[in-house]
């Protein structure tokens, strides 16, 4: 019997082990992010990968649903005095830091004074509050000077940064000094020990998360999380990562090149969906700081060299997807317009931007353009934007480097000689253009706008007046004004509107579609 019985074991517990890997493959996802993880602290930074990571792991009072409204996520209650000058809210019940600590009122405080450097909405709040402050454990206050009706979608907005709420010890540290103690109260816990920095991130499922009981709706509502564990693999080489998401060993590639859209839809197993409906819109961003640029007939003649379909043909080769741009609005909000909009013509206008340049006293400096050659989406453009400035005898050179590199590099507001930049290109939320108060992009401040740095006192003495217009119809006359003073100045420089979907294996459901670029991890499940 003994012999039997041990026989037995022997043989079932390879068989047991197996059974074991196969339940932690089934609640473990992997996915291929569109860049790579350099910088973890959502405050200091715009980069969307840093904004998903906050996503998982840190949690926010506010939250925007699938329609841009404002629901409440960490906080339970909330309330406003007669005058409209003081808010409270009182934190809901079970939060608590992934250490097991409670989340107090005093975290929020300090979390919302750290944002608030940073966000333009947060200082515009600051600029109109009289004190920021606990009440009790759970509760803390907004004290305005002066009515802000915006107040509560300012807190709600993803915007640049979105406001992820901290320990205190973090968000006590000034905002130009990075956090990396990834400890938050969110639905996710940065896994410290698996963190392999170029190659690998690892989250796993916060076991104390208390999610809200209302049904998930983009950003807000319940974050139920319905898997173990989901590990970021960095595979920079997009026909590795197709392989891979092929043969099974990842479960997601957030951006499939376009030229293998065929060979996913024709795979059984896979399959591509728009989380993003909105899309994105690809962007030129200019350093106002150094030559050529700090000229603004050289950014004018940027607008004029452009052609948007070029650029969208080797962006996203497949026309259903793209759409020429020429509102700073985007393309699809409220305050869409088409107040001077006169430099547009299809093809660009190559011998207006060389009138344009020699005007702006270009001498032959070197222009150096970031070139990401890890993301495709702005890669690949970034060559076609060297070769058209070659062509108008600009001195265009790229300087190679990884998505992360590029992302530590463009705050650098250096000459060239020592780190500095010209151009970069990027993307931006379309639904995100539609709210000049919070997308950092149309910041026109000098030094407290987005890196490029422009500056224009007019424009800006409109954008202050936009919390204060009080109907839809002021706002887009509002809009307009301010889009005549920015196509003279030329905050960026747009190559058109894009929308990409995500390739996923079928066995992997319940991804979460959002008004933005934002990739939740919540609600998805693997079958």
């Amino acid at each position: 019997m003994k012999t039997g019985l041990a026989a037995g074991a022997a043989i079932s517990i390879p068989s047991v082990l197996r059974a074991q890997k196969a339940q932690t493959a089934a609640r473990t996802v992997r996915m291929v992010m569109s860049g790579d993880l350099r910088v973890f602290d959502p405050i200091s930074t715009t980069a969307t990968i840093t904004f998903d990571h906050g996503l998982a792991i840190y949690d926010t009072l506010f939250a925007a649903d699938s329609r841009n409204m404002p629901q409440p996520q960490m906080v339970g209650k909330w309330g406003v005095s007669d005058d409209k000058k003081t808010y409270t809210f009182e934190l809901r019940d079970g939060l608590a830091w992934h250490d097991g600590t409670s989340v107090t009122a005093a975290d929020c405080v300090a979390s919302i004074r750290r944002w608030a450097q940073v966000n333009a909405g947060g200082q515009l709040i600051m600029s109109r509050a009289k004190d920021v402050s606990k009440k009790d454990d759970k509760t803390f206050m907004i004290a305005l000077k002066e009515p802000l009706g915006l107040l509560i979608n300012i807190l709600a907005d993803p915007g640049d940064p979105g406001l992820f709420v901290m320990r205190e010890k973090d968000a006590s540290r000034p905002p130009t000094e990075q956090v990396t103690a990834n400890i938050g109260s969110g639905p996710f816990k940065f896994n410290h020990g698996l963190a392999k920095p170029g190659a690998s991130f690892t989250y796993d499922r916060n076991e104390i998360y208390v999610p809200r009981k209302e049904r998930p709706d983009a950003l807000a509502g319940g974050k139920v999380v319905n898997v173990d564990r989901v590990i970021w693999d960095n595979i920079g080489d997009q026909q590795t990562a197709f392989a891979a998401l092929q043969a099974g060993e990842i479960d997601f590639i957030e951006s499939p090149p376009t030229d293998l859209y065929t060979a996913i839809e024709s795979d059984p197993n896979l399959e591509l969906e728009i989380l993003n409906k909105s899309g994105n819109d690809m962007l030129i961003r200019m350093n106002c700081l150094q030559k050529p640029f700090d000229n603004v007939k050289a950014r004018q003649a940027m607008l004029h060299l452009i052609d948007q379909e070029a650029f969208m043909r080797v962006i996203q080769p497949n026309p259903k997807y793209t759409r020429p741009l020429t509102s700073m609005f985007g393309n699809d909000t409220l305050y869409t317009n088409d107040e001077n909009t006169g430099w547009y013509k299809k093809g660009g206008n190559p011998e207006k931007a060389k009138q344009l340049i020699k005007e702006a006293g270009y001498a032959g400096e070197k222009v150096v353009i970031l070139d990401p050659t890890n993301a495709a989406w702005a890669h690949i453009p970034s060559q076609l934007l060297a070769a058209t400035l070659r062509k108008i005898g600009i001195n265009a050179e790229l300087a190679p480097m990884d998505w992360g590199q590029l992302v530590t590099r463009r705050a650098n507001k250096g000459p060239i000689e020592e780190g500095g930049w010209n151009i970069f290109i990027s993307s931006y939320s379309d639904k995100n253009l539609g709210d000049p108060i919070g997308a950092a992009l149309l910041l026109a401040n000098g030094d407290r706008a987005w890196y490029g740095w422009p500056k224009n006192d007019e424009y800006e003495t409109l954008r202050a007046k936009w919390a204060d217009v009080e109907t839809l119809e002021e706002r887009k006359t509002l809009a307009r004004a301010m889009q005549r003073v920015w196509w003279d100045f030329i905050g960026a420089v747009f190559l058109g509107q894009f929308v990409t979907p995500v390739a996923r294996r079928k066995t992997l459901t319940g991804l979460m579609p959002t008004p933005g670029a934002a990739l939740p991890m919540w609600n998805m499940q693997k079958g």
